[in-house]
């Protein structure tokens, strides 16, 4: 029986990033992945060719690249490189028009104007807002709760930021806040379909929060992806891991957390193999840790109760397509974005997210989708591009808005068929669309589980991003922080505070708590 001083369960970036800091601090650490390859959600393949690299599930990194956590582990000496397109996001209309974020504001700010006089000045002064209080608002959220530290900087300066106004303005929904903050539709289109990337209805408070952040590291970092395809970043990840003496072992899946005397003392693998240590972190999803890997008798009681409320976030569709030349969309955008959004207009944006949460599948889904070949040229041939889309639909769902008569079963025909809606939607926008793919490849929820058991339903965000589990109530009221009220055990996954995205801060969160309770339990001599 082997052992080591901690055991990381899951070799997704939050895994990573837990194991890294617990061997900067010296500790010997085994990683222990149930997939043949490591990154979970931050991962490639070739399956629709080897010219063709596509990402399988995330693909664009604005929260990594401001992620300090990641920063600090100086990926780029381990073979990372950032790529950028031209422009951050654009959003084609059905009129030719496109609302544009582009990464130099000023840009950006020009293209708001030459749609609604005053946009422009508005955008700037948004970003002058973010200027003064953004360092600390990322801070806060990517640092355990509360985040004391950044909770005062931000205080600080939050006059200088507008006071008592702008916190109204972040909690107001951000349909409400467009329209108060500009004449025209664009902003709030891109605010918008920023905010989409979570399941918070626009019409409801921290919408507008979490659409001004994303907006706003557009604005900042860009949205940059891993030269080569996203398994760079894991691979990145890895080779640190291994260069500090860290242990990673792919096909080990955990089947069992060892639970004595109210403390975790190990794992125990799929086929019987026992591995002591006294740190265990699971980067897994709530649902599968609590009453899955830990059973539920082993469980303090606040945990089996909260769990009875928890949350996931919507499911996902996604569309990978290789092409035999750039999207031919109707009308050329500016600047060639990385990240495009579909949707005719704001009203549709908010009706088609509201009925995935009223567990209806709208019949013109809101789309978030990527240019990756125009972001990365070594993702596919000189002259070709690959393309993807996704969206979510309801984890349960009660009615099918188009004509599919989709049930969701989301088998093969179901996937194929909403595949289809979706690439109408984009053929509406790009004529000839469809007679250039030379592959489709569709995921749908079973596939994404099958894939990473983290992603539940397809459940990309370890849980709603809803305010209701948010902060102390992640993933159950009362907890907020890495501890899961048995010693030496650390939730590290989406499922805990701050969420999902690809910025490590629950794996690091996991990392500083468990080695805070060892200096604890040293000095104590327990």
């Amino acid at each position: 029986m082997s052992a080591f001083d901690a055991v990381v369960i899951g070799a997704g970036p939050n895994g990573l990033v837990a194991a890294n800091h617990l061997l900067d601090a010296g500790r010997s650490v085994l990683v222990l992945e149930a997939q043949p390859t490591p990154g979970g959600a931050v991962s490639s393949d070739r399956e629709l060719g080897e010219d063709f690299v596509l990402d399988t599930c995330s693909a664009f990194y604005p929260l990594a690249a401001a992620s300090p956590w990641l920063q600090r582990m100086r990926l780029e000496e381990h073979g990372l490189v950032w790529r950028h397109a031209p422009a951050v996001l654009g959003h084609p209309l059905p009129d030719g028009r496109w609302a544009m974020l582009h990464r130099d504001r000023e840009v950006t700010a020009r293209l708001l104007e030459e749609q609604y006089a005053g946009d422009g000045d508005a955008w700037l002064a948004l970003c002058e807002q973010w200027d003064t209080i953004g360092e600390h608002l990322v801070g806060a959220l990517l640092s355990p709760f509360p985040p004391v530290a950044h909770a005062f900087g931000g205080l600080t300066r939050l006059r200088r930021a507008g006071g008592y106004g702008f916190v109204r303005d972040l909690l107001t929904p951000l349909v409400d806040f467009g329209r108060t903050r500009f004449g025209g539709e664009a902003p709030t289109l891109l605010l918008g379909g920023n905010a989409g990337h979570a399941d918070i209805p626009l019409t409801s408070p921290g919408s507008t929060l979490f659409g001004l952040l994303m907006s706003m590291l557009g604005q900042t970092v860009g949205f940059p992806v891993p030269e080569g395809g996203a398994q760079q970043l894991s691979a990145a990840m890895v080779s640190r891991l291994t260069a500090l003496g860290g242990v990673l072992r792919c096909d080990a899946e955990v089947v069992r957390i060892v639970v004595e005397s109210g403390r975790a003392s190990g794992v125990v693998l799929h086929d019987g193999e026992r591995i002591e240590a006294r740190t265990v972190i699971a980067d897994v999803t709530a649902p599968r840790l609590f009453g899955g890997l830990v059973p539920v008798e082993e469980l303090p009681a606040r945990v089996v109760r909260g769990m009875r409320g928890f949350q996931l976030d919507p499911g996902t569709v996604k569309v990978d397509w290789t092409l035999s030349g750039p999207v031919p969309w109707a009308s050329p955008a500016p600047y060639a974005p990385g990240t495009f959004h579909v949707s005719d207009s704001v009203d549709q944006m908010v009706d088609s997210l509201q009925k995935v949460a009223a567990r209806t599948i709208p019949a013109k889904p809101f789309l978030l989708g990527g240019q990756m070949t125009t972001t990365d040229p070594t993702r596919s041939p000189a002259g070709t591009e690959t393309v993807w889309a996704y969206t979510h639909v309801p984890q349960e769902v009660a009615h099918d808005e188009g004509e599919d008569g989709l049930t969701g079963r989301w088998d093969r025909d179901e996937c194929e068929r909403f595949a289809d809606r979706i690439q109408g939607r984009i053929e509406a926008l790009a004529p000839g669309f469809g007679s250039r793919v030379l592959g489709r490849r569709v995921l749908g929820p079973h596939q994404f589980e099958a894939r990473d058991a983290n992603l539940i339903g397809g459940a990309i965000n370890g849980g709603t991003a809803q305010l209701h589990q948010q902060l102390v109530f992640r993933p159950v009221p009362g907890l907020g922080r890495a501890e899961t009220g048995i010693r030496g055990l650390y939730l590290g996954s989406a499922s805990a505070h701050p969420g999902g995205g690809v910025h490590g801060a629950p794996g690091m969160n996991a990392a500083r708590a468990a080695l805070a309770h060892d200096r604890l339990r040293r000095l104590v001599g327990r």
